[in-house]
């Protein structure tokens, strides 16, 4: 049985503060997928078998109202600790950014490099932290991947800024990565 206050806690906390840790891609109004969302949801094994019936539910019974669902697409109404105007301009990236993935996925890296699975980009963190926190959702003892991206955009693969700890690409060769 789900407790919706902690799942609106969740998604709260997933779209005001932290969408990079659930890597969501968040458009200039704060919208993110709905089935990206519950895709992240279900990643964690407290959330699995969470549908967007779930969050509909979720909205109806909060007593703040805190979040809305149009078009395929949910966002939070206030309470943002991130900027909002997350826009997919192409950047150069700080020299060196990071990938947090499960101990799984390491083989398939090194033959293909990181691609975006399903999303329109690989999402990279800033720093060592956040990428664990990415990873954990997927293991309890994920690899950090470090990421060459200076060499990486001097070769032609473009990089765009998400916000203040989260970098996009379209796909990241093996050649410029490393596990830490």
């Amino acid at each position: 049985m789900i407790n919706y206050e902690e799942l609106s806690k969740e998604v709260s906390y997933a779209l005001r503060h932290a969408p990079w840790e659930y890597e969501l891609e968040m458009d200039e109004e704060g919208w993110v997928s709905v089935e990206q969302l519950v895709d992240a949801l279900n990643k964690d094994m407290k959330w699995i078998g969470t549908s967007e019936d779930d969050l509909l539910v979720m909205i109806d019974k909060s007593e703040k109202k805190r979040h809305e669902i149009s078009g395929g697409k949910i966002r939070a109404f206030y309470g943002h600790s991130i900027p909002m105007h997350i826009k997919k301009e192409k950047m150069i990236p700080p020299d060196i950014l990071y990938h947090g993935t499960a101990r799984r996925f390491l083989s398939s890296i090194k033959i293909n490099g990181l691609l975006p699975q399903g999303r329109q980009y690989v999402h990279l963190s800033q720093d060592i932290s956040t990428a664990q926190s990415v990873g954990l959702r997927r293991d309890n003892k994920p690899c950090v991947l470090q990421i060459d991206a200076k060499r990486a955009w001097e070769d032609g693969i473009l990089f765009y800024f998400g916000n203040e700890k989260v970098w996009l690409a379209d796909v990241i060769p093996s050649k410029y990565i490393t596990e830490i």
